[in-house]
């Protein structure tokens, strides 16, 4: 198999370069377009200075005759850019995208939750929610591959498998997730100046938050029923990484058979790691990697379980699913660029 040549759009932010980063290493891949707009003409190497010695293309402006020369283009851009290229995409073109831009299955939810018209809704039907370990069946089928969400990543791998088996109550299930402020992108320390952004921890969009959507979306379709969930996302004072804590309650099942479920159903699955039952959890356990690390510890009340996950947000819940879904496609070796 010849190498792949890839277009990376939006390159320069914290997610776009950890993707960056990673494709670099991977055997199978050649980066041929860097795209951006403030950053024309510049070295990504001028926004992350490990980059400085590697061999990459200077950024320039995206333009539809680019996609002629690419395999894949990847997108880690401002919702609605992405939008913009899918329209534009030849047909052996295919597009990985990290923004929400192809998330949500119908565009009346795209408006609600991002106060914009969707303008590639013909595309919507050509797109997938790329989330790897769930969806692998499908992903090689479809043209757009839309990567899940930081949060809902860390969300949807330990509470669809338990869902699913009727394992767990699919009511009152109560989630608080902290995140690094990498999360919220470069503009972050403009966005939180007031708030002291590295000394507090802060809860923000509680009940209004995005990945609500994509949350709900995808435990009601996996599940087929709707899935009742509070979820409550906080900006911590660290970089990068992720910590959700699930709190859920089951009349039948033991935390034993609650483990077993979900060592069974993520078996074959190289990158989800489930722990002995009240095994501790730390982002510093997953960072710059793309393990997603899951436990299972018993409450004080009875016959209620509280779920530990942790991701590195711009690896597993950024870049590195991208790639997950890239080797997926061309039917390469699962971890290949992601070793």
């Amino acid at each position: 198999m010849q190498k792949l040549n890839i277009l990376v759009a939006g390159s320069t932010g914290y997610i776009g370069t950890e993707l960056v980063k990673l494709l670099i290493k991977h055997k199978k891949i050649k980066i041929k377009y860097l795209c951006g707009n403030s950053s024309v003409g510049k070295n990504l190497s001028s926004y992350d200075k490990s980059l400085k010695n590697k061999k990459l293309p200077k950024i320039i402006k995206f333009n539809e005759k680019l996609l002629n020369d690419v395999d894949i283009v990847f997108t880690a851009l401002p919702n609605g850019e992405a939008q913009k290229i899918a329209n534009k995409l030849k047909k052996h073109n295919r597009l990985i995208d990290l923004s929400a831009d192809f998330r949500l299955n119908n565009a009346k939810s795209y408006l609600k939750y991002y106060k914009t018209k969707h303008s590639s809704i013909k595309n919507i039907k050509n797109s997938i929610y790329g989330l790897p370990e769930i969806k692998h069946k499908k992903v090689k089928d479809f043209k757009i591959i839309s990567c899940p969400g930081c949060y809902p990543t860390s969300v949807l791998l330990p509470l669809i498998p338990l869902l699913k088996k009727n394992i767990i109550s699919r009511r009152n299930i109560i989630i608080d997730s902290k995140s690094g402020y990498s999360g919220a992108g470069r503009g972050v320390h403009k966005k939180f100046k007031n708030k002291n952004l590295y000394e507090s921890l802060s809860a923000y969009g509680i009940k209004t938050h995005r990945h609500n959507s994509e949350i709900q979306q995808e435990l009601n379709l996996e599940v087929g029923k709707k899935v009742e969930f509070t979820f409550t996302p906080h900006l911590s004072p660290m970089f990068r990484g992720i910590l959700t804590t699930i709190y859920c309650s089951s009349n039948k099942h033991t935390i034993k058979s609650v483990i077993k479920i979900l060592k069974n159903f993520y078996k074959n699955e190289i990158f989800v790691k489930i722990l002995n039952k009240n095994s501790l959890l730390s982002t510093n356990d997953v960072i710059n990697t793309n393990n997603c690390l899951i436990s299972v510890c018993e409450s004080k009340q009875k016959n209620h379980f509280i779920i530990l996950c942790a991701i590195d947000n711009l690896i597993k819940g950024g870049g590195g699913q991208a790639i997950q879904n890239l080797n997926i496609i061309y039917k390469l070796k699962r971890n290949m660029g992601l070793e």
